[in-house]
């Protein structure tokens, strides 16, 4: 389970944010937080993988309690969520090290969306081993995807195609759509119907294999970064 600490000041946005964790398989809520002092203290006694960090804490910044964090050796990742949506606190929240940033109001899907991704990301890093150029594109890319297509054609469900961008995500090089079909639990047919749309909207890199029939097979990979 990934342990997650929810720091908010406002205690009704805190439960919210937690209840919204907890939906999400493979998240537990470690705590909750209504400031910084209370959060860093959070941090030292129980076990946190992830702290989901507004901006705005009654004590000191979390962009403050970031640069704590990070003087007292603590390695917890970050995921910003808060409504200062100026460039310089953005910006700002990179430089420090927070893997997302999270614009309030947000829905449960924008928030799956982000846990999601993280953890697509640590099952990836706790492979270990060495990187190729494409490991570390899909690393560095994983986190800026949300979600795959806000507008989809009339029969096209948004949960399946969340489900094919994380499946492509996951992989460690191209799939066929058998190949993803057998990873999704999807027939062979409803996978190439949404590779074939995001394909079109370029949210899909085709590439093509050539083997011993001389007929190419169709690969696909989610392009980096969308």
């Amino acid at each position: 389970m990934i342990e997650v600490l929810v720091v908010d000041d406002d205690v009704r946005v805190a439960d919210v944010n937690a209840a919204y964790v907890e939906k999400v398989p493979g998240f537990r809520v470690a705590g909750r937080a209504h400031s910084a002092a209370e959060a860093l203290r959070l941090v030292e006694e129980v076990p946190v993988d992830l702290v989901l960090l507004d901006h705005y804490l009654p004590d000191r910044t979390g962009l403050a309690m970031v640069r704590t964090l990070r003087e007292r050796g603590h390695q917890t990742d970050v995921i910003m969520v808060t409504a200062a949506r100026d460039i310089t606190t953005v910006q700002a929240a990179m430089r420090h090290g927070a893997l997302q940033y999270l614009v309030k109001p947000f829905s449960y899907t924008g928030l799956r969306a982000k846990l999601e991704a993280y953890a697509t990301l640590r099952r990836t890093l706790d492979g270990g081993g060495e990187a190729e150029q494409a490991e570390v594109d899909r690393i560095f890319g994983a986190l800026s995807a949300t979600t795959t297509a806000p507008e989809l054609p009339k029969g096209h469900s948004p949960t399946t195609a969340e489900l094919v961008r994380r499946a492509l995500l996951a992989a460690e090089g191209p799939l066929s759509a058998q190949e993803l079909g057998e990873r999704t639990r999807l027939s062979r047919q409803t996978a190439q119907r949404y590779l074939k749309l995001l394909e079109r909207t370029g949210r899909v890199r085709l590439s093509l294999r050539y083997g011993d029939t001389g007929r190419p097979e169709h690969r696909y990979e989610w392009a980096t970064g969308r």
